[in-house]
């Protein structure tokens, strides 16, 4: 942890605010890539890995089979090694580490099972953080040492039959006592994971006719709070999820959690930390499956080969490692960014818990476009690797049948994706019209620029990236200019408009992945000396003519529904010049190449 400190405090990169990505230029010097992570942190990864190897994947059978008390066994055992506690600060019983630590744990703890991913996601995630965030000292002493010692697990009871995605139309109530000194809750929660084995519950109900709802602590035992069975699931086998019911449940009024009528934004904020965290535990998930994938297509033989040997397999891995290592490359600069923001607002003086709550809040952006990438890519990944196991990849006895199983939910929890990719665009015109990111400026200029004579400078071949960096600037011209005619046609009533904001989300998603991805690899240039530079600069290659491809077509989609005539014909031309591949390449063989050095390794090397 001291090396740790250490670091933060020797941070003198600026920190760019949320959404600034898509105006700003960053340098690969101002940006954390996973190769930065420090011994320390290096050595906790590989204790947590440890655990993983000689606790989870042993078992991962049993908890196929609904094994409940295994999870919470290996989640007590988690506890022990304080991995529940790694950003509860030391005062409170934790290890006090900093917010990507907090995501390189998750990350390695989530990749051998989803139940176990899930369960550890909300016990430290969306279970510990409202009270770190929003609890009073005393709720904090009290709670917080349970919670990261792992002798009580949390759980959090926000979804109900008629609230889901509309979590702010719950219909559960508490009714304050004629003495103010407590309330009675009732109201039903379902889909509550952790629930069979939790001693605290964050219970989200409206208070009165107030606008918005409360959050309270309530403990296991009390009177009145009752559970449903075990829900049978498509996938996380082994992850209790109940239906919370509550019947007069009395709590002191101590144990309301932040302000009355302050519970929305409790969720919200604690969502926008289980959005990023979902990110990273999609990616030793993909890691695995990679690793898996390459072990078997080489030791399978058919027509008198390898599989590893066939092109159509080389493609599929070539792919999958590409989607992984722009994933973790993108997720790490955004755990950092939140990190470093965090550490300058408490340098400036706030108190860590209002800087660690806004920390995460201004970057609330980058969450929602790291957990809808992550999860979709991650969802390509398991796909692809039951397809490369043929047969035996549809068998419970092999790895990925139940991994394609669990990965589907992640485009559900923590906002559906459609919410997520909606929540994307309407943040970023929020910061807009308060003043906070000049998105309308960079867009006129780049209207302006649709009238002059388009450049037919070619990017300096002799310097490195050239092409890449001139292709991101195209593509966030391309966001830009699709996203200010969207706004001048609409303006407000852009909001209803969702299919335009999903298409619009899908720029700014490959503007972020892609320039993480590039950043990295400039890095790599720079500082490796292991060979990982060329193989990740054939990544950011393959990634920029996908980006590329995807930004089109979405842009394409979006100009077709809402302009017609000469403007449409211009606005396709300038998409088309923003959007092109100036130098084709030959896709194929990079894939090919990528693929190889999978295959010479044997498994993911990043």
């Amino acid at each position: 942890m001291i090396q740790e400190q250490k670091m933060n405090e020797e941070k003198t990169k600026r920190t760019l605010g949320g959404g600034s990505f898509l105006i700003e230029e960053t340098p690969y010097t101002d940006v954390f890539t996973p190769e930065d992570f420090s011994e320390e942190q290096l050595m906790m990864a590989g204790a947590t890995t440890d655990f993983v190897e000689q606790e989870v994947w042993p078992n991962k059978q049993r908890m196929e089979r609904k094994d409940f008390d295994l999870t919470l066994d290996l989640m007590k055992k988690a506890g022990e090694l304080g991995l529940l506690g790694i950003y509860v600060p030391e005062k409170y019983g934790g290890l006090g580490m900093g917010f990507n630590t907090s995501m390189l744990i998750c990350d390695r703890i989530s990749g051998a099972s989803g139940s176990l991913s899930t369960a550890y996601g909300a016990h430290t995630g969306i279970g510990i953080l409202p009270i770190l965030l929003y609890g009073t000292e005393a709720q904090r002493s009290t709670y917080l040492p349970k919670l990261a010692s792992g002798e009580w697990i949390g759980a959090y009871c926000l979804t109900e039959p008629g609230a889901g995605s509309d979590a702010n139309s719950g219909k559960t109530r508490a009714v304050p006592s004629a003495d103010g000194k407590s309330y009675s809750i009732t109201g039903q929660k379902m889909w509550i994971s952790n629930a069979g084995y939790a001693q605290l519950f964050i219970v989200f109900a409206r208070i009165e006719d107030d606008e918005n709802i409360s959050a309270f602590i309530v403990e296991e035992g009390a009177e009145g709070l009752s559970l449903g069975e075990e829900e049978h699931k498509m996938g996380l086998a082994a992850s209790s999820t109940r239906q919370v019911f509550l019947n007069e449940v009395v709590v002191p009024a101590e144990n309301l959690l932040g302000e009355r009528n302050g519970g929305f934004k409790i969720a919200v904020n604690a969502l926008n930390i289980g959005r990023i965290k979902l990110a990273a535990a999609v990616l030793d998930a993909n890691r695995r499956g990679i690793t898996e994938s390459v072990k078997y297509a080489s030791a399978r033989k058919q027509f008198n080969k390898s599989l590893s040997e066939f092109g159509a397999i080389q493609q599929k891995l070539g792919r999958m490692m590409t989607l992984h290592w722009v994933s973790e490359s993108a997720c790490y600069r955004a755990g950092q960014a939140i990190e470093d923001h965090i550490a300058r607002l408490s340098k400036d003086g706030l108190g860590l818990q209002e800087s660690k709550l806004k920390g995460a809040e201004e970057f609330a952006i980058e969450c929602a476009v790291l957990k809808v990438h992550a999860s979709e890519a991650g969802s390509i990944v398991v796909d692809e690797a039951v397809q490369i196991f043929g047969g035996m990849g549809y068998s419970a006895d092999a790895p990925m049948e139940s991994a394609y199983r669990d990965i589907r939910i992640s485009r559900i929890y923590e906002g559906t994706n459609e919410i997520n990719r909606m929540l994307i665009v309407g943040m970023l015109l929020k910061k807009a019209m308060k003043g906070q990111l000049d998105l309308m400026g960079p867009a006129l200029k780049v209207g302006q620029e649709l009238m002059e004579i388009p450049s037919f400078e070619e990017p300096d071949a002799d310097t490195p990236f050239a092409e890449e960096k001139e292709a991101l600037e195209r593509l966030k011209k391309a966001f830009l200019m699709v996203a200010g005619k969207a706004v001048e046609h609409f303006a407000m009533a852009l909001e209803e408009e969702q299919e335009i904001l999903m298409g619009a989300a899908d720029m700014v998603m490959e503007i972020y992945h892609l320039e993480s991805a590039l950043l990295r690899a400039e890095k790599l240039r720079a500082t490796s000396k292991d060979g990982k530079a060329e193989q990740a600069a054939r990544i950011v290659r393959l990634y920029m003519y996908e980006a590329q491809e995807r930004t089109a077509r979405a842009g394409r989609e979006a100009i077709y529904s809402f302009t017609e005539g000469d403007e449409q014909r211009m606005l396709l031309m300038g998409l088309k010049r923003f959007t092109k591949l100036r130098n084709p390449f030959n896709i194929k063989e990079e894939r090919r190449k990528v693929a190889q050095v999978l295959l010479e390794d044997g498994r993911c090397p990043f």
